[in-house]
Formats: C-alpha cells, sequence, structure tokens
C-alpha cells in the first residue's frame, strides 16, 4: 500500500499541523504535500524527517508571509498535485487539502478539523475590514470558494472530525457522516512542573476571531495579571486597549509556552474553537482552563472539575467565570488525568484502526466489483 499525506500549509505550527506530523508518524514513508511551508518553519523539529512537496505557491512573492492573499489560487494549486500511483491519501484539512484529486482507484480518507471557517463563518468578517471597493471582490471569491469547497467533499470516501463540533459542522455544509477521533496531544512533553504564579494566560494567534480583546476587557475590570503568548494581525490593537496588568510576551519557544501554563492560575479561552488543543495541554501541566461553553471546549473541559465555563461572550461574563474559578478546588492530579485521554499515542492507534479497518472496506469492495474470471 503507497500511502500519500496532504497538508493545507504549514504556517503557524498549530493543532493541525501536530495532526499532519502524528499521520507521518504512522507512516513515515509517506511524502506529504503541502500548499507552502514558510521559511521560519522550514527547520523546525516538527517537520524533521518529512519528504515534503510544496506547490508553486510556495514561489510566489510574499506567500512565505502572507499565504491569505493567495486563497483563490488554493483550489488550484491543490488540484495541481500528482497523486497517480497512490493507493491511500491521509489529507489533514481546515482549508482546501480535501479537494486533493485521487487516483481512481485510491481510497481517499479526511481528517477534517473543520470547513474552512473564514469561508464559511468569517467571509463577512474578511469583507468588513477589506477597503470598501475590494468588499464585492471578496465576496464573490468567497462565493466561489464555497462552492469547490462542497463540491470536493464527494473526492473523499470517509470523514474523520476533530469533535463532534466538528461533525455537525461537516454534516451541515458537505451533507456527509463522519467519525470523531480527537487530535493528538503531547501530554508526556506538557507534564505538570513546580513553577506557580499569579497570573492568568492566554496563549493564541492574535487575530480578531480568537476574541483576545474580550480577556483584555475582562482583566483590565479585574486589574489582575493577564499574560499573552502569540503574535498576529491585531497585536497593535490589543496592546492600545491593554491595561498595566496585561503583559505581552509574543511568540515563545515551546519551551516557554510549556513554563507559562505550568505557572498560571488558569488558562483563558475565550473563542469559539472547533476543538482546541490548547487547552488540552494546559490542562496536561494540571492547571484548569476558564473557557466560552461552545465548541469544542465542551467536549476538552469539565465544568468544576478541571475548569469553568462562561455561556455569554461578554467582559462581564468572563470575570464572573474568573471569580468563580478562583473559589474552587481544582486538583492537579484529576486534571492530569483527564487531559491524558488525548494523548497523541491514543490519537495514532485509534487512527491506524480506523485506516485499516476502511482499508479492509475498500479492498473488499474491490474485489466484489471484479468480473467472476478473475
Amino acid at each position: 500500500m503507497k500511502v500519500a499525506i496532504v497538508h493545507d500549509f504549514f504556517c503557524n505550527l498549530g493543532g493541525s499541523d501536530q495532526v499532519a506530523a502524528a499521520l507521518h508518524q504512522l507512516y513515515p514513508d509517506a511524502p506529504v504535500y503541502t500548499l507552502l511551508v514558510s521559511d521560519r518553519n522550514r527547520q523546525g523539529e516538527l517537520l524533521q524527517g518529512m519528504n515534503i512537496k510544496t506547490s508553486f505557491v510556495q514561489r510566489l512573492p510574499l506567500a512565505r508571509r502572507r499565504h491569505e492573499i493567495y486563497l483563490p489560487l488554493f483550489p488550484l494549486a491543490i488540484e495541481s498535485f500528482d497523486l497517480t500511483g497512490f493507493d491511500l491519501l491521509l489529507s489533514s484539512s481546515h482549508a482546501c487539502a480535501k479537494g486533493v484529486i485521487p487516483a481512481p482507484e485510491a481510497l481517499h480518507i479526511c481528517y477534517c478539523h473543520t470547513p474552512a471557517r473564514y469561508a464559511w463563518d468569517l467571509s463577512y468578517l474578511y469583507a468588513r475590514r477589506a477597503p470598501w471597493l475590494l468588499r464585492g471582490h471578496i465576496a464573490l471569491v468567497m462565493h466561489r470558494f464555497r462552492t469547490w469547497d462542497v463540491s470536493t467533499a464527494s473526492r473523499v470516501d470517509h470523514f474523520v472530525a476533530n469533535s463532534h463540533f466538528v461533525a455537525q459542522r461537516i454534516e451541515r455544509y458537505y451533507r456527509r457522516p463522519s467519525t470523531v477521533i480527537y487530535p493528538p496531544v503531547d501530554t508526556a512533553y506538557f507534564a505538570p512542573g513546580e513553577r506557580s504564579g499569579d497570573y492568568h494566560l492566554v496563549v493564541s494567534r492574535l487575530t480578531a476571531y480568537k476574541q483576545i480583546d474580550l480577556a483584555i476587557e475582562a482583566f483590565n475590570r479585574l486589574g489582575k495579571p493577564l499574560w499573552i503568548v502569540g503574535d498576529g494581525p491585531d497585536r497593535r490593537r490589543l496592546r492600545a486597549m491593554a491595561g498595566s496588568n496585561v503583559r505581552f510576551l509574543g511568540p515563545l519557544p515551546r519551551e516557554g509556552v510549556r513554563d507559562a501554563m505550568r505557572g498560571c492560575r488558569a488558562l483563558i479561552f475565550p473563542g469559539k474553537e472547533d476543538f482546541g488543543i490548547t487547552p488540552v495541554e494546559v490542562q496536561a501541566t494540571g492547571r484548569p482552563v476558564i473557557a466560552y461553553g461552545r465548541g469544542g471546549a465542551l467536549e476538552s473541559v469539565i465544568e468544576g472539575v478541571t475548569g469553568a465555563f462562561f455561556t455569554e461572550q461578554t467582559a462581564g461574563a468572563l470575570c464572573e467565570a474568573v471569580d468563580r474559578a478562583d473559589r474552587l478546588p481544582f486538583d492537579r492530579d484529576a486534571i492530569r488525568r483527564h487531559a491524558v485521554q488525548f494523548d497523541r499515542e491514543v490519537f495514532c492507534r485509534k487512527m491506524a484502526a480506523f485506516v485499516r479497518e476502511k482499508w479492509d472496506e475498500h479492498l473488499l469492495a474491490d474485489r466484489g466489483r471484479l468480473p467472476a474470471d478473475q
């Protein structure tokens, strides 16, 4: 069985990239096809040992820093890969990887992080922030991308969703069933430490839909220390609204992120995410999570045991949740035990079993289609 892995792009080294790396761990001889790899991550530890094959987008001006400007070209780029000769395709998709064209007899299994949010849920945000002369163009681009996104769902034989929340989105937009396998978390690395601090923590890309401004507004009111790890296009705006109690640490190496998690009182997770690996990493260190009670956080955080929820995306609701969490007697060992069920090895075991099952079904179906004299 000849296997190929297809991944959207390696640019921020987030949760989707960890899934692609785990798939490569399962199939280390499989080449990894991706639109592009940003410069700063080309030598990243996560990509070591991968035979990476990039698309023409890699060579376009500014693509390694601003790949999103080439969204209209993503469908063409992903379809340009020649996957002739591969028996099994494993795509890791939150943008366009599922739209790859498989060989006629190949089996295609897609691990779907979400139907592309910037096309389905956030297109209004991109249009609103663009100059008004470009808004009509952006609306047309998003319309065409959505049409392509739906049509290419038929190229997938089986969908795997990273949460039940995403499984509902796959059903809504693609009208396809899916199997839920939670994404891998390196719980061995994010182990508890001895460090302790009096700050709350945000670890996130600083972009509008992450709702980091909500956390800043709440902690401006509370006056409690808030540390923010990460960078992104909203950095200047968020800095301008932050009080003196809010500290921006910028992007940190993996070890620095782990140290910050080990010492925090709790992680603040104010957005609605498809799953959210960061909350599980924090719980692996024994620290609780204060999260907006929608989306994937409902599947990774247990109210009163590993964290606390707020049900309205308002600063007042978040303040109340922070005060409530401060009074809860969290058990570090119990939080850690809960996180371990999302460990990388659990993902690999479940994903390997799923692939084996579907591959065997695929072979039986092929034999059933053969003429009797063969």
